[in-house]
């Protein structure tokens, strides 16, 4: 049985619209045009037990949304949805008591206080009992490398510290569903990769559901195995990280180093070229018979040393983007 139900799911948000000007700020306290915008379009997916998705799309395409949704945080317009076995805007205890929503922007630590004062009262809120509250906090500063700085005033920590902190006050009630929110948004390379191990190791030992949005492609080739993309609050793509590539591009990249010099008017009809130079050149070959055609260059050329590449992931999801912006 999924953890995460999902079934035409929508969030309808209404707001008004005034023309500047004074005159025209008086005549809204009468009459105001009512405008509504659709965030969430009759979404549907189910997530199972353990799963580490990746929920993928533009600024303003809605995920955030949907995470806000399952969290409870939320209302939605139309739909349903199931996290559990509970109906999250129902908001009840025993189901709050098994998840967290991480939000890279937002803070849940107290500001002017310790790390560790925050820890203590989620201990309280959470009702977790004293020996468990020991046990994973002692596991997750260690993971997290935290020890240091537990009674520090949170707004004196750096970012990346700041965000250690945020997840481990998120993960000390062991819940069963994590939703994160740009986990490593701000952060820089070394920072990000740090967090990465740690959601990946996490995920891995613990079994712990987890949805992740991002912007940084290197989360989701790191991390997930499944990618939902939304856009314009609509589902378009829901299926393995692998099969993104298959879906949109119909080319593969050879990149290929000669024994010795070869010409342009060399290189087969069918090999797009790239970029080249006297002894190395990198094309783009047909997908569908890329087998096919790598045997004929192997055949043809003084190769020395050829790899074969799917595009980088970054590039096939930004092309999914435009094709589905570009219209019918």
């Amino acid at each position: 049985m999924p953890i995460i139900e999902v079934r035409d799911l929508s969030k309808t948000y209404t707001y008004h619209r005034k023309a500047p000007g004074l005159w025209n700020s008086v005549k809204s306290l009468f009459k105001r045009q009512t405008l509504t915008t659709e965030a969430v379009k009759r979404v549907s997916f189910t997530v199972e037990a353990g799963e580490l998705v990746g929920f993928l799309g533009p600024n303003g395409a809605g995920k955030t949304t949907t995470l806000k949704m399952l969290a409870g945080i939320l209302y939605p317009t139309t739909g349903e949805a199931r996290v559990l076995g509970y109906v999250p805007w129902e908001r009840k205890a025993a189901y709050q008591k098994q998840f967290s929503i991480v939000m890279g922007q937002k803070n849940q630590l107290w500001w002017d206080l310790p790390a560790m004062e925050s820890f203590l009262l989620n201990k309280e809120i959470y009702e977790i009992p004293e020996p468990q509250f020991k046990e994973t906090l002692n596991e997750l500063t260690e993971l997290l490398d935290l020890h240091e700085v537990l009674d520090v005033q949170v707004r004196k920590l750096s970012l990346g510290q700041r965000m250690k902190a945020e997840l481990t006050a998120a993960l000390l009630h062991r819940p069963k569903v994590l939703f994160l929110d740009e986990p490593t948004i701000g952060l820089d390379v070394v920072a990000q990769q740090k967090m990465r191990e740690f959601i990946k190791a996490y995920n891995q030992q613990q079994k712990t559901t987890i949805m992740l949005t991002s912007h940084y492609m290197e989360d989701v080739a790191a991390l997930a195995q499944r990618v939902i993309i939304i856009d314009r609050g609509i589902i378009f793509y829901d299926g393995p990280l692998t099969g993104l590539a298959a879906k949109v591009h119909e080319h593969k990249t050879v990149r290929m180093t000669f024994t010795k010099p070869v010409a342009a008017t060399d290189l087969p009809a069918f090999a797009h070229i790239i970029e080249r130079t006297p002894t190395t050149a990198t094309v783009r070959i047909p997908r569908k018979d890329s087998a096919r055609r790598t045997a004929e260059m192997l055949k043809t050329l003084p190769i020395d040393d050829i790899t074969i590449e799917e595009e980088p992931i970054d590039d096939v999801i930004r092309q999914v983007f435009l094709n589905h912006a570009q219209p019918a």
